[in-house]
């Protein structure tokens, strides 16, 4: 899925903005495999494209928040007192509230487009990560090469960057990979709502959108990008899983 997303601009057969009204809503054929749309448009090449845009804006976000996340989780552990107690009341907060709600507020309240929904995205997903790192970062801090750093000197900041966050990165790796299918059906809501990439990008929520009026005559306009969405989030939560499953045996091993 992922070589097939970078190669697009090479392997898709059609331009996806491309429109023949002659072949407008065609089922599949040697020369559209998957048929075309409302607008004669190609389905492959358009589900293609639009794969770029669902798969990273999802990976951008998901960057984002594992920073963010970790940096907060890892500097609450560690100052610990009154900050560590507001930071964890605000990341329950948070959690406690839907992500599509804050992120369709944000989006209401500040515009559309790419930056907006990177932003709103990453504002309603750092909060799992800062809940994995707090925790996982209290454990280091006990352990003897921080005490020995504390010793020496280093500050908090030295420690954070140098001994606890990278001690903490296979764990938050495997939950970036667990929370890719959300953020990415995070990413087809909003678009199907019309709160996403705005035309004349498509992404495959937004496709979802163009074709509910012609599902009934042409089911793989909905299906294609539907399955799409299930297939890629279901792949990359099934590697989360494995590296978790992985993590926690080497755990219990030693």
């Amino acid at each position: 899925m992922l070589v097939t997303l970078l190669l697009t601009p090479w392997i898709a057969p059609f331009d996806p903005a491309r429109q023949d009204l002659t072949q407008r809503l065609a089922g599949p054929s040697a020369q559209h495999w998957l048929g075309t749309d409302q607008l004669g448009r190609d389905i492959l090449s358009r589900l293609m494209y639009g794969g770029r845009f669902s798969v990273s804006i999802a990976a951008v976000t998901l960057l984002l928040s594992a920073v963010v996340g970790t940096v907060i989780g890892a500097f609450s552990a560690r100052r610990g007192g009154i900050v560590d107690e507001v930071v964890m009341r605000a990341t329950d907060l948070l959690i406690a509230i839907p992500d599509v709600v804050v992120a369709l507020f944000l989006i209401a309240a500040f515009g559309t487009g790419y930056g907006m929904l990177i932003a709103a995205l990453t504002i309603v997903g750092w909060t799992p990560f800062a809940r994995l790192m707090r925790g996982l970062a209290l454990e280091i801090n006990s352990r003897e090469y921080i005490e020995a750093a504390e010793a020496l000197g280093c500050s908090r900041t030295f420690i954070v960057f140098r001994h606890v966050i990278p001690n903490a990165l296979r764990p938050v790796l495997a939950l970036g990979f667990l929370r890719f299918g959300h953020k990415l059906i995070t990413v087809g809501g909003l678009s199907y709502l019309g709160l996403g990439v705005q035309p004349p990008g498509s992404d495959w929520g937004a496709m979802l959108l163009d074709a509910q009026p012609y599902m009934q005559r042409l089911p793989l306009l909905v299906l294609a990008p539907g399955a799409a969405i299930f297939l890629t989030a279901l792949s990359v939560t099934l590697i989360g899983h494995g590296m978790e499953v992985h993590r926690k045996r080497r755990t219990d091993a030693t």
